[in-house]
């Protein structure tokens, strides 16, 4: 088979198979609630320090549960695709009980 022939019918596969592995696919974050024994402890206040470039957002700090409570300090960071929001931490009582449910991008 001459190669003109091969580049006509190779070319076109191969420009094919670059547009589907170029195709990002982000899957739900499963939430993660967690029983813990009782509300966190007053939030910290945090400085917020200057926006290091376009298109950062601020993510405030805040008491997370890992096997007790630890502060998870307030940084900059980018949305990981376009259209993504951060939603924080949340305790909340219900059922008797009080849940953390972890926070992140959605």
């Amino acid at each position: 088979m001459k190669k003109s022939a091969l580049l006509k019918m190779g070319l076109p596969i191969f420009a094919a198979s670059l547009f589907v592995v170029g195709c990002i696919v982000y899957p739900a974050r499963p939430v993660a609630e967690v029983d813990i024994p009782g509300d966190p402890p007053a939030p910290i206040v945090e400085d917020v320090t200057p926006e290091p470039g376009v298109g950062f957002i601020w993510i405030g700090g805040a008491w997370a549960w890992h096997d007790r409570w630890v502060w998870e300090s307030g940084h900059w960071d980018r949305p990981p695709h376009p259209g993504a929001v951060w939603v924080p931490h949340r305790y909340v009582y219900q059922n008797g009980r009080h849940v953390f449910i972890r926070g992140g991008w959605r």
